[in-house]
């Protein structure tokens, strides 16, 4: 059973939004770099990087972050395959800069504490803010998103799903029950 909660145009809406008060919460975008939790997290921050061109006429600078050895759930989820590595590609500096990190779902948090701890080793940026197009809730961390596309309430029952069409074929962001297993 899956029910869409985001079609393309909402979703359009709502990274416009974003883009917006980033803009207008660092007083512009000078000093600022979006940076993309892969894999999703990246189309985000390449959308609100367009947004934010058309909107201030320049360009926002937009890095990738791989956070795959930053989990603390890895011996977990893969306990005797060697983890893919995707590879963190940040065209710039992060140290001294404003740094938005950018990811899709925000659910326990723990995919954002594991990226802030693979921001910090590459540079020490000056600030570190969040964006994410869905907050979901249940955090297990004290983590905080500065802007959000969209607060939806779940139960642990339910996962949200957010479709791009740069990997996905379609835009959309379904909330979906999960099945167990019988």
């Amino acid at each position: 059973m899956s029910r869409v909660i985001l079609d393309e145009q909402a979703i359009r809406r709502a990274t416009t939004r974003i883009a917006h008060e980033i803009i207008e919460h660092n007083k512009g975008i000078e000093n600022c770099i979006l940076v993309g939790i892969k894999t999703r997290g990246i189309y985000l921050a390449k959308r609100l990087a367009e947004r934010i061109e058309q909107i201030e006429g320049q360009k926002i600078p937009v890095g990738e972050i791989d956070i795959t050895l930053y989990r603390d759930d890895l011996t977990v989820k893969t306990p005797t395959e060697e983890p893919i590595l995707q590879g963190t590609d940040i065209p710039v500096a992060v140290s001294n800069r404003k740094v938005i990190l950018v990811d899709d779902v925000l659910y326990t948090g723990r995919t954002v504490r594991a990226a802030l701890d693979a921001l910090i080793d590459v540079g020490r940026p000056e600030q570190i803010q969040l964006a994410v197009l869905i907050d979901r809730g249940h955090r297990e961390l004290p983590i905080r998103p500065d802007y959000v596309g969209k607060n939806v309430p779940t139960s642990k029952s339910e996962q949200i799903v957010a479709n791009f069409s740069e990997v996905d074929r379609t835009d959309e962001v379904t909330i979906e029950q999960i099945q167990k297993p019988l």
